[in-house]
């Protein structure tokens, strides 16, 4: 009998590990990174955005929407970012809104109304929701996610505070490189091909006049067009892209005298490294080539 009983609990207790793991979902790579850096073995943090697509205009599925609402925690970043969530019913008390206390350095813009590729027509809604883009900012919402893991006690607060004092640490060494990294690049009149890094400028003093092309995609004749304006009226000699182009599109931008430099926004994991990483490499390549047009 007693060997009966404990084959009986070597059976329940791996259910009820699994019960007890949690699962948070994020909106956004950025917020995954962050969530899952503090959350360590204790759970997963699920993105579950389709690659490719942009996650701020996601359409969910309804069984998308099911996995959602089930999760410990839903972790927002507001400021408009993923515009599903104003449309989706789910559990109050289990949604942060990771910027809900920085409300007072949202970046208002102007509204715009355009598409990218199959997602349809929408609209920036006159906030700038790439907010990571700012290292002290991302620290914040780390600090937000934190304490929200705390109150809920989905992990220990002691493992929590160590986990947030060291990636406090990596956060604010990444703000520190980019300031002294950019320095030279403030003021200098810069172009980006889509309206994403208006926390990135405000952060390090950067004059960056955006455009609104398609992500990755050589720009069409108006395009182009417009860019020689633009290049002519600013005197702008460094082109961002999102995304990395084709080549043609690169040698056509350096044929209007322009740098051309990719800096992902990392809405979606980086092709390379993790989010610290991959934006530490981003910063010294947009440094490299404000240098290199300051040098021509």
């Amino acid at each position: 009998m007693w060997k009966l009983i404990c084959a009986a609990l070597l059976l329940i207790a791996p259910a009820a590990l699994a019960q007890e793991s949690v699962r948070i979902t994020a909106v956004n790579y950025p917020l995954q990174y962050l969530t899952q850096r503090l959350v360590g073995d204790a759970g997963v943090v699920d993105f579950p955005v389709p690659a490719g697509t942009d996650p701020s205009f996601w359409r969910p599925s309804v069984a998308d929407i099911s996995a959602i609402q089930s999760s410990d925690l839903i972790v927002l970043n507001g400021a408009g970012f993923a515009t599903w969530t104003d449309r989706v019913s789910l559990p109050r008390a289990r949604v942060l809104n990771t910027s809900r206390l920085m409300k007072h350095r949202y970046i208002e813009t102007e509204t715009i109304t355009h598409s990218h590729g199959d997602g349809g027509t929408h609209s920036h809604e006159g906030i700038a929701t790439y907010t990571w883009l700012d290292p002290t900012f991302a620290r914040a919402q780390a600090e937000a996610i934190a304490a929200k893991l705390t109150a809920k006690g989905l992990v220990p607060e002691d493992v929590v505070a160590a986990r947030l004092a060291a990636l406090r640490d990596e956060l604010n060494a990444l703000d520190a490189l980019a300031a002294g990294a950019l320095a030279p690049a403030a003021g200098v009149p810069l172009i980006a091909t889509h309206p994403r890094y208006q926390y990135l400028a405000d952060r390090y003093d950067l004059q960056i006049t955006a455009l609104e092309w398609e992500a990755g995609t050589a720009p069409d004749a108006e395009e182009l067009a417009a860019l020689e304006d633009l290049v002519a009226t600013s005197g702008a000699r460094v082109l961002i892209w999102e995304a990395a182009p084709p080549q043609a599109a690169i040698d056509q931008a350096a044929a209007l005298g322009l740098t051309s430099v990719v800096f992902e926004p990392m809405a979606h994991a980086p092709q390379d490294g993790t989010f610290l990483s991959a934006f530490a490499s981003a910063i010294e390549r947009l440094a490299s080539a404000t240098r290199q047009s300051l040098d021509n």
